[in-house]
């Protein structure tokens, strides 16, 4: 049962001291449970993170669930998703209380103005690890450089160039089996 409110703590923690959604929260989460835990190993992590990007819903929850269940199978998943959601609830529910009658107030605009540059950055530091990690050379950095063209300057649907991609990759694993198939005939 330890483990279980540790997973619940940990989470709680992540979601309500991360602003900027779940890859702002990236950093927190390596933290939290490669590093001081250790309950995943660092490799296992970043596969982990490609894994709950490709699943509906949100990052964050799938995340938490992921580590959860990993942990401590279906109870780590309910602690750990609980823990990750009830901050974002509570903060939920207290701006919709409080801050409809502030919103206009040139103090809050200001602190709101400031918060952003640090959601940038929250966001860009595990963005720049995960292209770290994601082992990106020369040969296929082309990738998501072609990416971030398509998508920003053409306005390419996202959904286009994951369905591209997955044709491609297949397409490809399909040639490569066939080249080693017939090198060994």
């Amino acid at each position: 049962m330890k483990i279980v409110w540790q997973l619940f703590i940990t989470f709680f923690n992540i979601g309500a001291f991360t602003l900027g959604g779940g890859y702002a929260m990236l950093e927190m989460v390596e933290r939290a449970v490669v590093t001081k835990r250790q309950w995943i190993a660092k490799d296992e992590f970043w596969d982990m993170i490609t894994i709950v990007q490709m699943l509906p819903g949100v990052f964050a929850v799938n995340t938490a669930l992921y580590t959860g269940y990993k942990i401590k199978g279906l109870r780590g998943a309910v602690a750990a998703c609980l823990g990750a959601i009830i901050p974002s609830i509570v903060i939920i529910l207290l701006i919709a209380v409080f801050f409809l009658d502030y919103k206009e107030n040139p103090v809050i605009e200001r602190i709101f103005r400031g918060i952003r540059p640090c959601v940038v950055a929250l966001i860009l530091s595990p963005s720049i690890k995960m292209f770290i990690n994601a082992k990106v050379n020369w040969k296929t950095a082309i990738f998501p450089i072609a990416t971030i063209v398509l998508i920003y300057f053409f306005k390419v649907s996202p959904v286009y160039i994951i369905l591209a991609t997955i044709i491609g990759s297949v397409s490809f694993a399909f040639y490569s089996q066939n080249r080693l198939n017939k090198s060994k005939s």
